[in-house]
Order: C-alpha cells, then structure tokens, then sequence
C-alpha cells in the first residue's frame, strides 16, 4: 500500500478501478472484446506484411541470382570498344564488378526433342562476380565453360524437357543463317552438356543456356563486339541513382542504353507493391473498427463514472487531472 500512496493519486484511483468491482459487467466485456480485436488486427497487420516482405525479399533474390543490378547495351544489340567502356565504368562510385556478356536466341536439338532458348555467352569467372549462378549449380560447374571446347550450362527445366544430362551433345541451331548456292542455311554447332543450374524461376530455368563468350562470338559472328556489360553495384536500391549518374559519366565516351534490375524486372514488383499496399488498407481497417469499439468503450465507461468524478471534483481536483483520470473532457 506504501508503494502506491506514492504514485500520482490519478494513476493511483486508475489501478484502484482495475482492482475494483465492476458496477456495469457489460462495459468489461465490452472493453475484453476490443482490446481482443485490435489485439489480432494489429498481429494479423504484422504477419501479412512480413510474409508480403519475405516474399519479396525471396523472389528479388531470385531474379538477381541470374540477373544483374545494370545492364550497359549498345545500339542493335553490338556494343562496339567495350574493354574502354569497362575501364570506364569500374572506377565509378557504387559499382563493385563488371562482366561482359553476348545475348542471343537459339534453337536447341536432341534426338527429337527441339528447344527454343536464350543463349548468354558469358566469361565464367568475371559472371560469379556480377550473379550467384554459380551458387545455384545442380551439376557440374559454371568454370566447366572454357574457350574453343563448345561447352553449354542448362536450366534443369530446359535440360529435362530435352532429355538430356551431363555429358549428353546438343545441337545449337543460331537463326542467323549463311549463305550458300543452295540458299540460306542456318548455323549449327554441337555442344555438349558440362552442368545444370536450378534457381527456382521457370522463367529461367526452362530458357536459359549459358555458353562461353568466345564460342557465343564465333556462333553468331559478334567479332570483337558484345552485346552489353552487367554490373553488380554496392547497394541494390541505388540502381537508379547510379544509372543516372553513369549516364551522364558516359556521355561522352558513346552511345549507350542503360537499365536497372528494376526496369527489367517492373511487373513482379509493382504487382507485389499493389499487393501489399492493399492489404496494408485491408488490415488498417480491421484494426480501425477495432479502435472505434475501445472508443465507445470509453465513453460508456465515463458516463458511468460521472458521479465518481464529480465527487474527485469536489475534493478539489483540477479540470486537468479529472480529464486524465477520465481520459474525456467532462463538461
């Protein structure tokens, strides 16, 4: 008793109410129940929104384990000079490695079954610094991929639908044919399988093949030029600052298209923004409706208090102190 006699005499009547017997038990069971429900509508608020945010978190980690932070392409898909234009970018603020890369469609055959895939001709150890596809190896490795050898990496999606497995050949088909005097003849080389990636997304894994850069520059005739170059940056979330300020860094030096993770990848995320943003409404009104009914519970509460608090008045408590005992204005 000691310790509560030296509390605020208006804390002290509050914790003397809790204690006390209710008059009116409908106001309790009033009070019970919206505490009960602002109680859920704020933990159901908490759990949509992290698993909406762990899905998010898991599906970007995705994309960009086969996707890179910027992307730097030249006119018609050529990106003519790009060991300058390499130099150029590695000594920019925010951006950590780069890779060069050789985009293209193709045609895989084996036995019977036929393929369509991109083909992404790629120099295995400057990849690994720019994506984690090297983390995401079913079989085999990315280094596997070595100059003049004609080795090829599949989606596991892409490798079943073919039938195929380590060590199998396929048969790569390129659309740009060459001339004969019999007529137009597509390009063909065989490769064989030297590993097997799985990253989760049927997007790439059902149409993706990884070749090496030099065999993907013989095969569709790139010579000395590429089709872009992949950056990774330092922070994911500042791609657009930074391909701003590359842009204007290389104004300079050529023409040059860039593009971040989230231009390429805009649909995914803007229909998981849409998603929790409603959601987000959803729950805020369960947690209002909530709110509304500890409201009334107050106000019912005060008015059952009124003589109570005319008597504290009485005894010479403020207008202030009653409003706090009361957390209303009493008139």
């Amino acid at each position: 008793m000691a310790i509560f006699s030296q509390l605020p005499y208006e804390l002290f009547v509050g914790l003397r109410y809790t204690r006390a017997k209710r008059r009116n038990h409908f106001i309790s069971f009033i009070s019970m129940t919206s505490m009960i429900g602002i109680g859920l509508g704020v933990a159901a608020l908490i759990v949509v929104l992290s698993v909406m945010n762990g899905f998010q978190d898991e599906l970007r980690n995705r994309i960009l384990g086969v996707a890179s932070h910027l992307q730097i392409t030249g006119p018609n898909n050529v990106l003519e000079d790009w060991q300058r234009l390499e130099q150029a970018v590695e000594g920019a603020p925010h951006v950590q490695a780069s890779a060069p890369y050789i985009m293209a469609q193709g045609m895989l055959s084996f036995g019977q079954a036929v393929q369509g895939t991109i083909i992404r001709g790629v120099l295995p150890d400057a990849e690994d610094k720019v994506a984690e596809l090297g983390s995401h190896m079913r079989a085999g490795k990315l280094t596997s991929l070595q100059p003049g050898e004609f080795g090829i990496v599949l989606g596991s999606e892409l490798a079943q639908s073919l039938g195929v497995s380590l060590g199998d050949k396929v048969v790569l088909m390129a659309p740009q044919g060459q001339f004969t005097p019999t007529g137009v003849v597509p390009r063909i080389k065989q490769f064989r399988v030297v590993g097997l990636f799985e990253i989760g997304m049927y997007e790439y894994d059902a149409g993706l093949a990884l070749i090496h850069m030099q065999d993907a520059a013989k095969l569709y005739r790139m010579g000395d030029g590429i089709s872009g170059v992949r950056l990774k940056l330092d922070d994911l979330f500042g791609a657009p600052n930074v391909a701003r300020e590359l842009g204007a860094r290389l104004m300079g030096v050529g023409n040059y298209y860039i593009t971040d993770w989230t231009q390429q990848h805009a649909n995914f995320f803007r229909a998981i923004q849409m998603e929790k943003r409603v959601m987000f409404i959803i729950l805020a009104l369960i947690v209002a409706v909530a709110a509304f009914n500890i409201v009334s519970t107050l106000v019912m509460a005060v008015t059952d208090k009124r003589a109570d608090i005319a008597i504290m008045r009485t005894f010479g408590a403020s207008r202030a102190a009653s409003c706090r005992f009361s957390l209303c204005r009493v008139r």
